[in-house]
């Protein structure tokens, strides 16, 4: 009875350090296999981010990239990859990241990513009508996250002191530069001095304005005689007319 009870024992003993073994031998292979999946996975996110970095060095502003949830682990294997920036893509918010293996499998994949830019825009501090001019108590200037503010938004005060708004703006909106106008320098109706002049001589003359105009801005004059001439707006209220 000894004798049968010490194999049986050990046989026992065999069996169960048997089954052990294999199991740790599957569990190997099976984390050996997550280890390569995780590799490509984390391949994919680098080449992706990098190129993201590529794109935006250079930009104004502080940038951080934060890389979205992407699990590649179902792609086949590569050993080459490319990143590019998908058509209708931003560099700038939440945006796609494009991957593609050149070998030895052909894929390719969009990878999500978020891209943070800190830097400064300009706000208003109080209600604004439309036509107003803008003055430097108006406005103010907010150092944040602009990757969702709309396109256009200006970051200096000084791109709408002294305009006039095209339409009515609440206290803490953002300011676009398509918001603005530049201040009318000539009214309609104003009597306006036209200047023409060239290589030795200058000649001025006096007409009323047709239209409004801001610096820089066509505006037509009529003159005394009924004749009707264009001309350019100037700093000074005058109209430039060029032959």
């Amino acid at each position: 009875m000894p004798i049968l009870f010490y194999f049986s024992h050990r046989q026992f003993i065999v069996q169960n350090v048997a089954m052990l073994l294999r199991f740790i031998f599957l569990a190997f292979l099976s984390l050996d296999g997550s280890f390569a999946f995780a590799a490509d996975t984390q391949i994919i996110l680098d080449t992706a981010q990098q190129h993201l970095r590529l794109q935006t060095h250079g930009q104004s502003g502080s940038i951080t990239i934060t890389m979205g949830k992407f699990d590649g682990s179902r792609l086949p294997p590569c050993s080459a990859h490319e990143a590019f920036t998908p058509q209708g893509s931003r560099l700038i918010g939440k945006t796609n990241v494009g991957v593609r293996c050149l070998t030895p499998n052909a894929w390719t994949v969009l990878v999500p990513a978020q891209i943070a830019v800190t830097g400064t825009y300009v706000t208003t501090t109080r209600p604004l009508i439309a036509g107003q001019a803008i003055q430097a108590g108006d406005l103010s200037s907010i150092t944040g996250d602009v990757s969702n503010l709309p396109t256009g938004a200006i970051n200096d005060p000084a791109a709408a002191i002294g305009k006039t708004l095209r339409n009515s703006l609440g206290a803490g909106q953002v300011i676009r530069a398509d918001q603005l106008l530049a201040p009318l320098i000539i009214r309609q109706g104003q009597t306006v001095r036209l200047i023409s002049s060239g290589v030795g001589f200058s000649v001025s003359a006096e007409g009323k304005a047709i239209n409004n105009a801001a610096i820089g801005q066509l505006v037509q004059v009529r003159m005394e005689s009924g004749q009707t001439v264009s001309g350019t707006a100037r700093a000074d209220g005058s109209v430039e007319i060029s032959f």
